[in-house]
């Protein structure tokens, strides 16, 4: 309930007894504050040493994380859930070592006064006007599996006060006249005793949904909290959760209206926005940013679309004549939200603070002042010169109206520099005016009651110039800000799809990151069990590649966004004192990494860290693309050595092992039968015996030479050569195997040189030839041509056979690649063409098939080597 009822000793106690059950039980940290009943529960359990902290030349003493999670105990003690720790310290609050503590695995017993709820701290600063430092938010109570109410009345406690049993007696005299008086304490009581009801219903209706128990459960509530950039925002944001634990924890947004046309650029407004977010976020809430000039049209459309069902706005005090006038005709935001709304409830908070402190007005950069000067002397020289032309018609001509020229003074200024310099021209101008030109001349008297008419003028145009004017020029300025971002957005997604692996698109992240900061970025990549640094950006001067390595604390808060996938670092709840802010690059899939930024280069809720993390988050993805990539690319090279592999082994236990099948058959015959055979039988196995080893000997071949391929062990050695001779040597290598098959040859008269390599076109040839009169009939026609063009020399072989179906053309060169139901022994195993197209490419070559050419029969292989030097039309 509050200090001195007694929740660290009643927190020991059940200690010891579940010690005395045979638990392991490890007390953590625990703040005796010197009370004797207190120390002497103590005895008998395990304390852990405390983790010493030097800060400011004195040595603190703070709970040791590591130390906990090293013992791994079934259960810990931990006192003083909302302590602050030490700076320095891993976390700044003492909860959230507690959330570490139970990710680790381990049951946490721990102590909290109901003041120190984050959501409650506006209702407990109304109630005893003492506003609490240390705060704990809702989610994180959330989390408990039990909460034990410990409680004792308030005269008891103010017993115990008075005994000295909370506070040392000066102490406890001070804190009985304000903050535990009866009040207070009934106050804070009921507090409690709610609190902890509102977690049984919690409980309860959770139970009763697992199982699926119907009810008339408030899930159909939504809530939606209403904010703007003033001191309201935080205490809007406690009252939405505080709305929805009252509807048993019904989802709740916060959300803010961002209008293009307004006036932007208050960096407190920004930052008050980004903590408020950042207070819904931690107690469990979402948070929107909508855009929109029409405040009530863009809250209704999004309440309709998203089902809300509650609205929380605040109300500060009315100040200035445009809210008052407002007020008066009902033009409030409330009051049109109730016109508006359908079927969903308004509520309205107030605020008894003044809105116009200096804390919460909105600063005025200086340049902004410098500016506004600027424009004040501006708009008087606009005066200036009407006066000076004013004075220069008047002389010279008679009946001009001059109000004109200060009018287009008054325009200009409103134009340029907005409603204020546009105001003071205004003025200056009348009273310039009406000095020198209206009668009586050279006096201030008003002679005429259209002289008032003019004054009203000369404002009325000031005032919708200059209010117009600085609405164009906002608008201006966010279209060029935002066209920025498009642009930003677009050059990083181009950079981030253009990149073919991960170091390209870290390297690509981190200068995209750093140009859209304005500071230094930083990304780590994973590497085994751990990360490492991949790219950094800006590089300073000379450098080539970035440093690998951070300082220890700026690994250690990268490793714990990285692990936990939340934000670690500077201006964050985990490691604050390091250099840098990191977060993490979650993917679609998986978190690809982790993305830094220098601190304090971002600040909270601008577009900087908007425009950033849009293109951490672009980045992620493309990381994870490219990962999955190289995955994709590594698993097609597995699939195709694989089929490679299974080809292989099918050619080695097919089409080797039939020729030694017939070369063992041949020579067992010969020897166990020779003297007794007829000569022209032993003649037949012999000549068996002479092909089999042949072919046997060509597949060798062929397998050593795809192995030379697919190994990048092939070495071309180029000379001039005429391909004729190349031509005649394949023919005379396969004349044996052409059977009753006629090989005619068609060459040119002269036929230009041809820088190749001679055995590898000479062995391509071959393999062409041996694959034409593999799928010719006995009888057929083999054409072996060479002819020119301007470019190449062109090798055609052409064959009778059946051809290649159209479907087969594109595939005809792969490896292992044959036709369906080979008609005879003498085919290959599908390596002679694929070897073929190696051996042409090799030497800058190209090879192409073509079929049919003879009907429906006939293929033409067609091989183009390209000349060193064009040869003109009229010699070809």
């Amino acid at each position: 309930m509050s200090p001195g009822v007694g929740k660290t000793y009643e927190m020991l106690r059940a200690a010891r007894r579940r010690k005395a059950e045979g638990g392991d039980v490890v007390v953590g940290v625990v703040e005796t504050h010197g009370r004797k009943e207190t120390e002497s529960l103590l005895r008998g359990l395990e304390v852990m040493a405390r983790r010493p902290i030097e800060h400011r030349d004195r040595t603190l003493l703070e709970f040791d994380i590591d130390g906990a999670i090293a013992r791994r105990p079934e259960l810990l003690l931990v006192d003083e859930y909302a302590h602050s720790n030490a700076p320095g310290s891993r976390h700044p609050k003492r909860w959230q070592d507690v959330e570490e503590i139970l990710d680790a695995g381990i049951d946490v017993w721990t102590t909290l006064n109901v003041q120190h709820l984050e959501s409650l701290s506006d209702v407990v600063l109304r109630i005893t006007g003492v506003r609490q430092r240390e705060a704990v938010p809702d989610s994180a109570l959330s989390r408990a599996d039990d909460i034990e109410v410990v409680d004792i009345t308030p005269e008891e406690l103010r017993k115990r006060l008075e005994e000295g049993k909370v506070y040392v007696p000066e102490t406890a005299r001070l804190a009985s006249q304000n903050f535990f008086r009866i009040e207070n304490l009934t106050a804070l009581r009921e507090l409690a005793l709610r609190r902890a009801a509102q977690t049984v219903d919690d409980q309860l209706v959770a139970t009763l949904r697992e199982r699926g128990v119907q009810g008339p459960w408030a899930a159909g509530e939504r809530v939606l909290v209403l904010i703007g950039g003033d001191g309201m925002a935080g205490m809007l944001v406690r009252t939405g959760r505080r709305m929805s634990d009252m509807m048993m924890d019904a989802p709740w947004t916060v959300a803010t209206v961002d209008r293009p046309s307004s006036a932007s650029g208050d960096v407190g407004r920004a930052q008050r926005l980004a903590e408020a977010f950042k207070l819904a976020e931690q107690l469990g809430g979402r948070t929107v940013l909508l855009t929109g000039d029409d405040v009530v049209r863009t809250v209704s459309d999004y309440a309709h679309r998203n089902n809300i069902t509650q609205i929380v706005l605040g109300r500060s005090v009315v100040t200035g004549w445009r809210a008052r006038f407002s007020e008066v005709f009902g033009r409030s935001l409330a009051a049109e939200l109730l016109r508006a709304a359908r079927g969903v409830a308004i509520h309205v908070v107030t605020d008894a603070a003044t809105p116009d402190s200096p804390a919460s007005r909105p600063a005025v950069p200086a340049g902004e002042r410098l500016w506004d000067w600027r424009g004040y002397a501006i708009g008087a020289a606009f005066v200036a010169f009407a006066t000076g032309l004013a004075l220069l018609l008047d002389r010279s001509f008679e009946r001009v109206d001059l109000g004109v020229l200060y009018l287009s003074a008054v325009l200009a200024a409103g134009v340029l520099y907005g409603l204020r310099p546009a105001l003071a021209a205004a003025t200056a101008a009348f009273l310039v005016y009406n000095f020198l030109f209206l009668e009586p001349r050279y006096s201030f008297a008003i002679g005429s009651p259209t002289d008032f008419l003019t004054l009203f003028v000369f404002w009325a145009v000031a005032t919708v110039t200059g209010v117009l004017a600085g609405r164009v020029r906002e608008q201006a300025r966010r279209a060029q800000r935002r066209a920025s971002a498009v642009s930003a957005l677009l050059v990083a997604s181009q950079s981030l799809s253009a990149a073919e692996d991960r170091g390209t698109a870290a390297r690509v992240l981190a200068e995209q990151t750093a140009a859209a900061a304005g500071a230094r970025a930083v990304v780590l990549l994973p590497e085994g069990e751990d990360i490492a640094v991949a790219a950094l950006a800006p590089l300073k001067a000379g450098a080539t590649e970035p440093p690998h390595t951070l300082s220890p604390a700026d690994m250690a808060a990268a490793r714990w966004a990285w692990e936990r996938g939340e934000a670690a670092g500077h201006g964050t709840g985990t490691l604050p004192q390091t250099r840098w802010t990191f977060r993490p690059l979650n993917g679609v899939r998986k978190r690809s990494g982790v993305a830094g930024v220098e601190a304090a280069a971002l600040a909270p809720g601008s577009d900087e860290e908007r425009l950033a993390l849009a293109v951490m988050d672009q980045g992620a993805v493309a990381l994870e693309r490219a990962e999955l990539a190289g995955q994709a690319l590594e698993t097609e090279t597995l699939r195709r050595t694989d089929r490679f592999r299974g080809a292989l082994m099918n050619s080695v236990s097919h089409d080797l092992r039939t020729p030694l099948s017939t070369v063992l058959g041949s020579a067992t015959t010969l020897i166990d039968y020779g003297e007794t055979l007829k000569p022209e039988v032993r003649a037949d196995l012999l000549a068996s015996i002479r092909e089999e080893a042949e072919r046997l000997n060509r597949y060798v071949g062929d397998l050593l030479d795809m192995t030379r391929l697919e190994g990048g062990g092939l070495n071309v050695k180029a000379d001039w050569t005429d391909v004729r001779d190349v031509l005649n040597a394949a023919a005379e290598r396969v004349s044996r195997r052409l059977g009753t098959r006629d090989l005619t040859r068609d060459f040119p008269a002269d036929l230009s040189l041809v820088m190749l390599d001679q055995g590898l076109l000479e062995q391509a040839v071959v393999n062409i030839l041996e694959n034409a009169i593999a799928y010719s009939p006995d009888g057929s026609r083999i054409e072996l041509a060479a002819y020119e063009d301007r470019g190449s020399v062109v090798i055609s072989i052409e064959d009778e056979g059946r051809g290649i179906p159209t479907a087969e053309l594109e595939r005809v060169f792969d490896k292992f690649r044959r036709m369906d139901e080979p008609s005879d022994r003498s085919q290959g195993a599908g390596l002679g063409l694929a070897i073929a197209k190696g051996f042409v490419e090799a030497m800058n070559g190209r090879i192409a098939a073509a079929s049919p050419i003879h009907g429906e029969l006939g293929t033409r292989v067609l091989i183009s080597l390209p000349k060193a030097i064009a040869t003109h039309h009229q010699l070809l």
